[in-house]
């Protein structure tokens, strides 16, 4: 019998996740299969409570269970445990663990698609949901010389900002983020383009580009040729806010890369190997393109 993986989310239909893997498998020839749960919000306790039973090994989990499968997992991993979320569950020795490799993925594509170091500097993060709060964190403990959160209910991006100030550490050594400018700001305010002025790394982590109708959240004459412009949107691969970048002269970087890393952390973490990440990338274009 194989060693079951798989996903659960609500609607779980348009997941690349089972692709991924299930590529991966096959090319180092693992005895795994990957396997898309479509769950319910009201079942999550179940679908969590079952996992033991059926003798799965571990699980992704996306939109919108992120959070509300925490109090059902037995202990968590120190990115789950800062960002309040989890999108990877591995069950071993009869425990169910929770780990986030959202912000690790995307960090993990920074540096290897777009050869982009976070420490010094500036960067402006648009959203404030779970995905901004992953990356907003990550940037924090990679020594960011200032983390904009900007957003459309300013509310929302003081909470984030509050926290990273107030709780984010690394506790392998004990760093806190006391010299990180971290403010938050209303997608509106005239003043965003002053921050957009001098930053180095724009990311939008908003889903704000799935759709080319969408309106655009910030004035695109605010982006320059200094900057590096993130899209963790990877359908489509060059949405408008990364066309109008490239008109402008900026770098940019998609979100296949975070998709893809995110997925490899967790497949090391399952299975103990390394994903052939070129490999599933050639395999995700081609799906993607057709």
């Amino acid at each position: 019998m194989k060693n079951i993986l798989g996903i659960i989310g609500y609607p779980i239909g348009h997941t690349l996740s089972p692709l991924i893997h299930n590529t991966a498998i096959k090319h180092i020839g693992l005895d795994y299969i990957y396997l898309p749960f479509e769950v319910k919000k009201e079942n999550i306790a179940l679908a969590i409570g079952g996992l033991k039973g059926l003798g799965i090994k571990g699980i992704n989990v996306t939109i919108p269970h992120k959070e509300s499968v925490i109090p059902y997992l037995e202990t968590l991993d120190d990115n789950a445990k800062f960002i309040g979320a989890v999108n990877t569950i591995k069950l071993e020795d009869d425990k169910i663990k929770g780990y986030n490799t959202d912000g690790l993925g995307f960090l993990k594509s920074l540096k290897i698609d777009a050869k982009e170091d976070v420490k010094g500097k500036n960067i402006i993060i648009l959203g404030a949901g779970g995905s901004a709060r992953a990356i907003a964190i990550q940037m924090a403990l990679e020594k960011a010389n200032s983390v904009i959160i900007a957003n459309r209910t300013v509310e929302r991006g003081k909470k984030l900002a509050e926290y990273i100030k107030l709780k984010v550490h690394d506790p392998s050594t004990g760093w806190v983020p006391r010299k990180l400018k971290v403010k938050a700001i209303a997608l509106n305010d005239s003043l965003l383009v002053e921050y957009f002025r001098e930053a180095d790394i724009i990311i939008n982590a908003t889903s704000i580009g799935m759709k080319d109708n969408n309106n655009p959240l910030f004035p695109y004459n605010y982006i320059s040729n200094k900057h590096l412009v993130c899209d963790i949107v990877y359908r489509p691969i060059e949405t408008n806010l990364l066309k109008e970048a490239l008109l402008r002269g900026a770098r940019i970087l998609n979100g296949l890369g975070m998709l893809i890393y995110q997925g490899s952390l967790s497949f090391k973490i399952w299975t103990g190997h390394e994903m052939p990440v070129e490999i599933v990338r050639k395999t995700l274009m081609k799906e993607l393109k057709s």
